[in-house]
């Protein structure tokens, strides 16, 4: 008998904001492939990244825990990772086709996590990239084809790409997981794990998308006024700084060169899905999409990843369910979501039990469009990473979000309805005992129990030490 179970796509990109999509209302940027999927499922507008940078996020996405669970609550390299139940791992034992292209981001670096097989791309250079032997094997000789560009890994330095569009790494990770949908087992379900690097710097798009995005008058960013503050754009500066003033001319190289990629990656998507189609698998595809984090992107005048603000822990999130399922269509949820509910989301899609691990919850309620009984607010946090003092930890129920910083004590408090881009912060000015002192309730439930000592039931203690690595065993409270 055949096996009818969905197969499932997870689209991934990475440093996507939330806000960067058409359907979100962007001002600019073209996304109509993706567009169309969000409208034709549900989407989740206030969807976070629990601890927002690369490694950590993914370690959530895949075991389906949150930060603290799956013990990682900062950026670090080289920590090898032996989780119980992983995505992939559940869907291979359930007798699912496994398959991952691109970034992974874990390690040991191609341990496979469950997949049955990896088309590695961990980053455009260095000696885990697939993509770059390809480059290599086709006559492109330099050592460090990702990054012939000259352009930082890290940066806000935007140009087109020296290479045609067919040689980019996007259009790699496409092609090669279309070769797996021809080459695939035909008797089993599939998981399809897409992950690209893109939009993360290097901010080198296709020169037709950069282009594109130099001819627009592009939204400039938002400076809010808790920000800090600088008499005028400077030069000089660290092309990989976190907190910067640039001027307006290289402002608009930097954000023509990170629409243009979301817009390559939109048009691979379509590319993807037109092969889907064709070999008669969209209409029984359960797809998912999301990012790993945001991306600052001069908004507040900072940069990178690893803050609680919008444009850097905020994601776009949304998925897309078979048509036999008779699912309703254009649900949108302001609910608050991360990425520990990818796992159990897919897993219940295809009928395969969530490991007790889980933290966290299966979104296939919204998708038919049910009310469930939600999480009252996600918790997120990020150590210190660019300063060891900017560590946070954050807390929203979709509607507000609070914000306090574990070794300094400040709070923040904004109203995302009526305030999305956080140029207010209402933890200034009169009445703001009252209204914090729920929101820090919430954090001293969220910390309860942390070996870290950041609560002691009554209150937040700052100063405590936040590392990327929860520590095992309790910490004294002093």
């Amino acid at each position: 008998m055949a096996d009818t179970r969905p197969n499932l796509l997870l689209l991934v990109t990475d440093q996507q904001r939330g806000d960067c999509l058409g359907i979100d209302g962007h001002p600019v940027l073209q996304t109509p492939n993706l567009d169309w999927l969000a409208r034709s499922g549900a989407r989740f507008r206030r969807a976070y990244s629990e601890c927002p940078s690369c490694i950590p996020a993914r370690r959530a996405l895949m075991s389906g825990q949150a930060p603290a669970v799956n013990g990682m609550v900062g950026y670090q390299e080289g920590v090898e990772w032996q989780p119980a139940h992983v995505l992939a791992g559940e869907l291979s034992r359930a007798g699912y086709q496994t398959e991952m292209v691109g970034k992974l981001h874990l390690h040991p670096v191609r341990k496979r996590y469950g997949f049955d097989h990896l088309r590695l791309t961990d980053a455009t250079r260095g000696s885990t990239s697939d993509y770059g032997d390809w480059l290599r094997a086709g006559g492109t000789t330099s050592l460090d084809v990702g990054v012939a560009h000259g352009v930082s890994a890290n940066g806000w330095v935007g140009r087109p790409h020296y290479l045609p569009e067919e040689k980019t790494l996007t259009f790699w990770c496409v092609s090669q997981a279309i070769d797996f949908l021809h080459r695939r087992d035909p008797t089993v379900p599939f998981f399809l794990n897409v992950s690209f690097i893109d939009p993360h710097p290097p901010l080198t798009p296709p020169a037709f998308y950069y282009d594109r995005y130099m001819g627009m008058d592009l939204p400039r960013p938002v400076v809010g006024d808790w920000s800090p503050r600088f008499d005028a754009p400077e030069k000089g500066l660290n092309i990989d700084a976190s907190e910067m003033c640039v001027d307006d001319a290289a402002m608009k190289c930097c954000r023509a060169a990170y629409y243009g990629m979301i817009n390559f990656i939109d048009d691979q998507v379509g590319r993807l899905l037109q092969v889907l189609k064709g070999m008669g698998l969209f209409h029984n595809t359960f797809i998912l999409f999301t990012s790993d984090h945001g991306e600052m992107l001069g908004d507040h005048h900072m940069f990178r990843k690893t803050f609680a603000y919008e444009a850097s822990a905020r994601v776009p999130f949304f998925a897309r369910a078979p048509r036999a399922l008779k699912y309703p269509a254009e649900i949108v949820s302001n609910h608050p979501v991360g990425l520990q509910d990818v796992m159990p989301t897919l897993l219940d899609a295809a009928g395969v039990p969530v490991p007790e691990t889980v933290t966290g919850r299966s979104l296939l309620p919204f998708l038919r469009g049910e009310s469930p009984d939600w999480r009252p607010f996600l918790h997120g946090e990020h150590a210190g990473c660019y300063r060891y003092e900017d560590g946070m930890h954050f807390v929203t129920d979709g509607h507000y979000k609070f914000i306090w910083y574990s070794q300094t004590g400040r709070q923040q408090l904004f109203d995302l309805d009526r305030d999305p881009n956080e140029l207010r912060d209402l933890a200034r000015g009169n009445e703001t005992e009252a209204r914090l002192a729920p929101w820090r309730s919430r954090l001293i439930q969220a910390l309860e129990g942390r070996p870290e000592g950041f609560t002691d039931g009554r209150n937040l203690i700052p100063g405590r030490p936040h590392r990327n690595l929860v520590p095992v065993g309790p910490a004294t409270v002093g």
